[in-house]
């Protein structure tokens, strides 16, 4: 019986990264943000699967887009390094906090938690990882500046677009996930589980 139910496990897994695989590719811009920073619903079938299956699962979902990802990256490997990273810090937190209390608190406490994690912990990755790449190996960084100064011109250093850019821009984009995640979960769980 638990065999069965690891390689079911797996296989959801699975199925839930080859959709995050395609919502990735899907992504685009938003006129209140530099066009270099994209908006996709990738985490979406990680957060469903930390639910269902648990955060493990959660996490696997995200590398699993990455990886695919790969082939098809312009940065080096970086953005998807960047992007895993920011996913596991949403669905691993929901995914534990729901794994200790599976009813509806449990998930909005998780959901909430977790997107606030995503958007702390954006800030790091991107000061320290993302845009000293970019800015050595694609962009520079007054380019850069100047893409976040066009839409405010009050903005004087990477640190100050990071806060009023790219951490409430990741904090919608989690809310994105979350709020759809709550409208389909009910109807694809028992599928996800094998109840049906």
């Amino acid at each position: 019986m638990q065999k069965k139910v690891n390689v079911r496990t797996l296989a959801m897994t699975a199925i839930l990264g080859a959709v995050a695989t395609v919502l990735m590719f899907i992504s685009f811009s938003l006129p209140i943000i530099p066009s270099f920073v994209k908006l996709d619903f990738s985490e979406l079938p990680a957060l469903i699967a930390a639910f269902t299956m648990g955060p493990v699962s959660g996490a696997v979902v995200c590398l699993i887009k990455n990886l695919v990802n790969l082939p098809f990256t312009s940065t080096g490997g970086v953005g998807e390094l960047c992007n895993f990273l920011m996913g596991v810090t949403f669905v691993v937190p929901a995914g534990l906090i729901y794994k200790y209390r599976k009813d509806r608190i449990g998930a909005v406490a998780g959901s909430f938690v977790g997107a606030v994690v995503m958007a702390a912990l954006s800030f790091p990755i991107n000061y320290f990882i993302t845009y000293p790449f970019y800015a050595a190996t694609m962009f520079p960084m007054e380019a850069i500046m100047a893409a976040y100064q066009a839409i405010n011109p009050n903005v004087e250093t990477l640190a100050q677009a990071l806060l009023w850019f790219n951490v409430p821009f990741t904090f919608f984009k989690a809310l994105c996930s979350v709020v759809i995640t709550f409208l389909i979960y009910k109807r694809i769980s028992p599928l996800i589980k094998g109840k049906v």
